[in-house]
């Protein structure tokens, strides 16, 4: 039987598969400038894979050390350090945790993909026409989705940051100068401490499952039935629950030691839940964990703090306000954010490219903003005024 006998017998997939030969291309880490952010998108171990499959990886000298990655074991792994972002910003894919800012995209010649987060609150149509006229294709890793409709980048940096909610507040439960000297848990003969959770999402259920470990006693709000109910599902407990009611809700804060608030927006700012009459209700020493601070805050009297100024104090309550909480532990969320991107980019190569990716991968494409400089994205067009196309119609015409 001839080649061409065996390939007119071939499943079409099959086909497809063959057809795609592979590419080897670039890939620049440059060093994150944006205030707080201390994290990396790809750790030593998952530059040392792509590596061993032909990519080239650039890591600009010193851009993993605040999530504790030196350059040598970037070296090690394969990686060319370089002394300057303009070299990085030349790779085929530059990846990053935060936003390009206006610079960083003016040193980049074009014609090439961005992935990096992208803040829609802080989007402006200025920013998106720097990346057009320079014909990116450029993802938005908040809005990529897998098969279950799920975010793979998100879900586990809101993991991280539900745990961390909790021992946060723990620290602050205790703190001499910010709170009440109290332990957060259950202790034999000691009433638990009680946990008001505002958000029944992943950050939400973390949060729930770290504050029940502790033996604390917890209450959780969401106006979605279906989350309320997965939450108590996925917890195998019979935990309290309530839709947003005000006056549910305020006997709850009235007894409560600590506040999460991990309400989440998909577009433009959290909304207000937590009115500051109600927050002066509140105990004295207790603490708020104001997660939803990186869209404005669900709390009325919450505003953004740092990780060098982390709390304050109103009417006796503590607030913690510190935007991308997952940044206060950058080696674990580095290493959540790798362990997506390695594999994805690993497939690109394979497939030929991020657009033959875009083309194959349903879910991945939900993340583009850009392609070849034309904007994709509903959410941006409508938020910005801007014109947009369908990205799965300039798929099929790619295709």
């Amino acid at each position: 039987m001839n080649i061409n006998t065996k390939q007119q017998l071939m499943p079409r997939e099959e086909m497809l598969e063959v057809a795609d030969s592979g590419r080897r291309f670039s890939i620049g880490l440059p060093r994150e400038v944006s205030y707080q952010e201390k994290r990396i998108a790809l750790v030593p171990a998952a530059v040392k894979m792509l590596v061993e499959n032909g990519h080239e990886v650039m890591v600009q000298r010193n851009a993993g050390v605040a999530a504790y990655f030196t350059n040598q074991e970037y070296a090690e792994a394969g990686a060319r350090i370089v002394e300057s972002a303009a070299e990085v910003f030349r790779s085929e894919i530059v990846l990053k945790v935060a936003p390009a800012s206006i610079e960083e995209i003016a040193m980049m010649p074009g014609r090439q993909s961005l992935l990096s987060a992208l803040h829609l609150a802080a989007c402006s149509k200025e920013y998106l026409r720097a990346l057009m006229e320079k014909r990116f294709t450029a993802l938005a890793f908040e809005y990529i989705k897998d098969k279950s409709n799920d975010s793979p980048v998100l879900k586990p940096i809101s993991e991280i940051a539900g745990t961390a909610a909790i021992h946060i507040a723990a620290e602050y439960l205790s703190h001499e100068k910010f709170g009440a000297g109290r332990m957060l848990g259950g202790f034999t003969g000691i009433a638990p401490s009680e946990v008001v959770i505002i958000g029944a999402g992943t950050v939400g259920e973390y949060a729930c499952r770290m504050a029940l470990g502790m033996g604390a006693l917890v209450k959780v709000f969401d106006n979605s039935i279906y989350k309320l109910q997965r939450i108590k599902t996925n917890l195998h407990q019979n935990i309290f629950t309530s839709t947003l009611q005000e006056a549910e809700l305020l006997r709850a804060l009235k007894t409560a030691d600590v506040i999460i608030c991990a309400v989440y927006a998909k577009s433009r700012r959290a909304p207000v839940i937590v009115t500051a009459p109600m927050v002066e209700t509140m105990k004295q020493g207790s603490v708020i964990v104001d997660v939803s601070i990186d869209q404005g805050g669900c709390v009325e009297t919450s505003r953004t703090t740092s990780h060098k100024e982390p709390v304050f104090t109103y009417a006796g309550v503590t607030h913690y306000c510190v935007p991308n909480i997952a940044s206060r532990f950058p080696q674990t969320a580095s290493i959540a954010l790798s362990n997506y991107f390695a594999p994805v980019l690993q497939r690109a190569g394979e497939l030929g490219g991020i657009e033959k990716l875009l083309v194959r991968d349903y879910f991945f494409r939900q993340g583009a903003y850009l392609f070849n400089g034309t904007l994709t994205s509903k959410i941006l067009g409508e938020y910005l005024d801007l014109s947009y196309q369908d990205i799965d119609l300039l798929m099929a015409a790619f295709h």
